[in-house]
């Protein structure tokens, strides 16, 4: 737990892992909860950046913010997905050291690792290979932003580490029909497919590729874990080190959805990454571990998707 009197600036505060982070800290006394809306800080200029620091005495930064996609985004925006989050990572990571923000925890990704590295995954795997071509962009600007923070670590002896979440699903996420990641994309096709009565429900690629999946209220948890942590390494993996096969992914959505057609497999999508599992003894080490099992982080996103889709407040961008 963050000791008292804590004010922790939560990058991304409107995301789905800012928002987590918000919802985890909301009841801790002993911490101030400094969030900054779009239009009162654009992370992109450094200007803004440094105006925001110089003004707010943070004590630990926890960067959620990103721009973020799937697949289909990855591959038709690389230009923002790389400039648009290296741009984010630099400014916020430099401003905040020359500001003297003690604590400062980064977001990365399991996708910063090598496309076909040694699974499941340790973080020594990272930069040892070629990335996944359809997220790269993403990727090295991820990498800057984890390499950033290890060289303000080594050269200046800052106290700042990056978390490596594996793939991500839970409430507030984005359901957009072609720009969601995988899990969000199943469970809004499934769910008009149950609603205009479709015999079948098509899924991209082959439905062999194996992923892990972590509720975003486990990595929320284990971020705020994470800040008084001693001794930490540069970077840190942050799953369940449990995965399985996107078609069998597919069929524990359809379930909860209740949809009771044939799922079918599109070969000609891409696949993305094989496989993509994280090995988490350096986080079990810390005495953390995640609580929400899938099947029911599955029930519990699909009824805050029927929720946010009631209220109007279903992201789909």
């Amino acid at each position: 737990m963050i000791q008292p009197i804590q004010r922790v600036f939560v990058a991304g505060h409107r995301g789905m892992v800012g928002a987590a982070v918000c919802r985890r800290l909301a009841d801790d006394a002993g911490v101030r909860v400094i969030t900054a809306a779009r239009s009162e800080l654009d992370l992109t200029d450094r200007r803004s950046v440094d105006t925001f620091f110089a003004g707010e005495k943070i004590d630990t930064v926890i960067f959620a913010a990103a721009r973020v996609g799937g697949i289909v985004a990855n591959n038709t925006y690389p230009v923002e997905f790389l400039t648009d989050n290296v741009s984010m990572a630099v400014n916020a990571i430099s401003s905040a050291y020359e500001h003297k923000v003690p604590r400062f925890v980064f977001l990365g990704s399991t996708c910063v690792y090598p496309r076909n590295c040694p699974q499941p995954i340790r973080e020594e795997s990272l930069l040892t290979g070629p990335l996944e071509q359809t997220n790269e962009a993403y990727a090295i600007a991820k990498i800057a932003g984890v390499k950033l923070c290890q060289y303000y670590r080594r050269q200046y002896g800052a106290n700042y580490t990056s978390a490596m979440p594996t793939n991500l699903y839970g409430p507030g996420d984005n359901y957009h029909p072609e720009n969601s990641h995988v899990l969000p994309g199943l469970i809004r096709r499934f769910h008009e497919a149950t609603g205009q009565g479709l015999p079948s429900v098509t899924i991209w690629g082959t439905g062999t590729p194996r992923r892990e999946f972590l509720h975003v209220d486990d990595l929320a948890d284990a971020l705020i874990h994470l800040v008084d942590v001693k001794g930490l390494p540069d970077w840190i993996n942050v799953g369940t080190g449990r995965d399985l096969s996107i078609i069998e992914l597919a069929r524990m959505v359809a379930s909860v959805v209740g949809f009771n057609g044939k799922i079918l497999t599109d070969p000609s999508r891409p696949d993305g990454t094989p496989v993509k599992c994280t090995d988490v003894s350096s986080l079990s080490a810390t005495g953390w571990q995640a609580r929400i099992e899938l099947a029911d982080g599955l029930k519990q996103t699909y009824q805050a998707f029927l929720d946010e889709s009631n209220c109007g407040s279903l992201r789909a961008v």
